[in-house]
């Protein structure tokens, strides 16, 4: 009796677990990432320094929005709007897709994260 006193509890918190980790992954995605830029790039209006990122998924009313905070220290945070498009199968590997402006600056255009069934398009 006592064994099943303690079970119960147990596989609940595991069916509650399970059901967040579903929750977060409602879009094919994980709502927080890291990602390295060997070089500089701009990200919406902001020039981000070559480094590692924590890159944040989150929604604004029914907009997607992706925030940029430098993994390590201080440094400028950017916040750009994304789609999602669906991928037909899992990532294999992180992926960053730039294109390079009049400046000769690299600017974000796409992120796929390895394991995501989505990528971002900005």
């Amino acid at each position: 009796m006592r064994v099943v006193k303690v079970l119960v509890p147990v596989l609940c918190m595991l069916a509650l677990a399970a059901l967040a980790v579903a929750a977060d992954n409602a879009m094919g995605i994980r709502d927080i990432n890291r990602v390295t830029f060997v070089a500089p790039i701009r990200v919406g209006t902001v020039l981000l320094p070559a480094g590692d990122y924590v890159v944040k998924h989150t929604m604004e009313g029914q907009e997607h929005v992706m925030v940029f905070e430098p993994a390590k220290g201080k440094g400028p945070n950017a916040k750009i709007k994304c789609n999602l498009v669906k991928l037909g199968q899992k990532a294999e590997r992180t992926e960053t897709i730039y294109a390079v402006n009049a400046a000769n600056e690299r600017v974000l255009q796409e992120l796929v994260f390895q394991g995501d069934t989505a990528k971002h398009v900005f």
